[in-house]
This record gives C-alpha cells, sequence and structure tokens, in this order.
C-alpha cells in the first residue's frame, strides 16, 4: 500500500500513513462521466409551457359548405381562425389555434412532466467514487486541472485542521501549506459570456482544493467564505465534489480522522 506523509498546520511531518485500497483504484473515466451526469440530471428542474398556451381563444368555424361563418368557399384555406369583427355574413378573422399560425399552439412543446435524470448502479456508482478518489493522488492530473500545487502534494493533514474556527486561520493554515498561489488562482473570477449573467450566474468561478473531513466540524463554516474551496464530511463523497466537471484529478486535502474513517468503515467498497 502507499504511504502519505502527515503534515501538520505548520507544514511539518508529523509522521506517515498507509492508504486504504480506496486509493488504489484504477481510474476510469467514462465510469466518472457517467456518475456526475446522473448527479447532474437529479439537479435540473423540471420546465414546460402552459397546458392552455395558444389554446385561449374560440376559433370554432364551421366545416359546412352554405354556413356563414365558414371559410368553405372563401378562396382561403381551411386553417382554424379567430372572428376579429365582423359586418353581417363578412368576417374579419385571422388564423389561431393551429401550430402554423402566429400565436398558435407549439406543435410539440416541452412538458414538464418529462422525467430528466438518469439512473446508475450502486457498484457502478461506488467504483466511480473509488476512482475519483484515487485520481487525487496523481499529481499529473491535478496540475492539468489546472491547480497549483505546494511541493508536497499529496500529503494527509493532521486532524488538528477540522477545529478551526476562523477563516483567517483556515487562509493561514493552507499557505503555510503551500497553497497560496491556488488561493491567488481561486480568487480571480471573469463575466460569463451570454444569456447566463441575467440568470444567477453572471461569473465563472474555479474550483479550488476540497478538504474532506471526519465529521460536521467548525471547518465546515470557517472555510465556506474562501471562494473555490469545498468542505465535505467522507461518509458524503460524491463524483460532482471529486472531480469537478467529470475531469478527475481535483486537489484534495484529507484530515488524518477522515482517512482512518475511511479504512475503518470500508466506505464506497
Amino acid at each position: 500500500m502507499k504511504e502519505l506523509k502527515i503534515l501538520d498546520l505548520e507544514s511539518k511531518e508529523t509522521g506517515k500513513m498507509k492508504l486504504p485500497e480506496q486509493f488504489q483504484e484504477d481510474i476510469r473515466p467514462d465510469l466518472l462521466k457517467r456518475a456526475f451526469l446522473a448527479i447532474m440530471s437529479h439537479l435540473r428542474q423540471a420546465y414546460g409551457t402552459s397546458p392552455e398556451a395558444g389554446k385561449r381563444q374560440s376559433v370554432e368555424i364551421s366545416k359546412r359548405r352554405h354556413d356563414y361563418r365558414g371559410s368553405y368557399g372563401h378562396g382561403i384555406s381551411r386553417v382554424p381562425r379567430k372572428i376579429m369583427s365582423r359586418r353581417g355574413t363578412r368576417m374579419n378573422w385571422q388564423g389561431a389555434f393551429a401550430p402554423g399560425t402566429v400565436g398558435g399552439r407549439q406543435a410539440h412543446p416541452p412538458k414538464s412532466e418529462r422525467i430528466w435524470w438518469q439512473k446508475i448502479n450502486k457498484k457502478e456508482r461506488k467504483l466511480a467514487i473509488r476512482s475519483a478518489i484515487s485520481a487525487t493522488l496523481k499529481t499529473e492530473l491535478v496540475e492539468k486541472r489546472g491547480h497549483k500545487l505546494s511541493p508536497n502534494y499529496p500529503f494527509i493533514i493532521d486532524s488538528s485542521i477540522e477545529s478551526l474556527d476562523k477563516t483567517s486561520k483556515v487562509k493561514e493554515t493552507l499557505i503555510k501549506l503551500g497553497l497560496e498561489k491556488e488561493l491567488e488562482r481561486c480568487e480571480k473570477k471573469k463575466i460569463r459570456s451570454g444569456a447566463g449573467t441575467k440568470r444567477g450566474r453572471k461569473y465563472i468561478k474555479r474550483k479550488g482544493p476540497l478538504l474532506v473531513v471526519s465529521k460536521d466540524c467548525n471547518l465546515t463554516k470557517s472555510a465556506a467564505n474562501i471562494p473555490g474551496i469545498d468542505v465535505c464530511e467522507v461518509k458524503n463523497l460524491n463524483v460532482r465534489l471529486l472531480a469537478p466537471g467529470a475531469v478527475p484529478g481535483r486537489l484534495t486535502l484529507w484530515s488524518k480522522d477522515a482517512v482512518e474513517l475511511l479504512s475503518k468503515e470500508k466506505l464506497f467498497n
């Protein structure tokens, strides 16, 4: 089994730790993609047109030959029409209701009852998570994602990081661990092009380090306002956190207790 060094909050080595078998899985980009799309499909909000859209006017036109209120025999196509005004038996009308007319219904509109979510087998999902976990140790994959690594990466952090209750302390610790350039990279954001700027996603932000902890702790709140950083309990890990965009190799920092819990409870096996 591969060993990783354990660093304290001052970036000093305090020992080594054997990694559990979850870190030895082969990297499967195809499974990562499937698991990621399954998660994202469950986050998709259903949408559709109103069932009454384009059908809110009376367009009943007689189909008989000699009916005064019919389009038969007037030298026009037999399109459903709504009457705007009339004088005697002469109608001022325009097409409506039918898909080919202005203001008419759509032929095949999006329907809110459509099922968007995708399924994935439990064993495949766990295999994808193990694959994403092992990819976090591959420095070439992590650098390919654009992360700025410290010279010591990969490493395990002492569990005392879980008790940090101030954002400033978390920032200081990450800088001491050699992630100053990574934090600077995550602070940069750019305005998205297109209509997304009007729909609650004005900025494109970058993904930074993922901090994996053993339990619900102070770090969850103290690191929440640092751009790009996510904090997750080890039992709640998923492909979306470990491989954003289905691209493996996110810069991930594991606490000592989180790795022990992963091994002890054989999570995702």
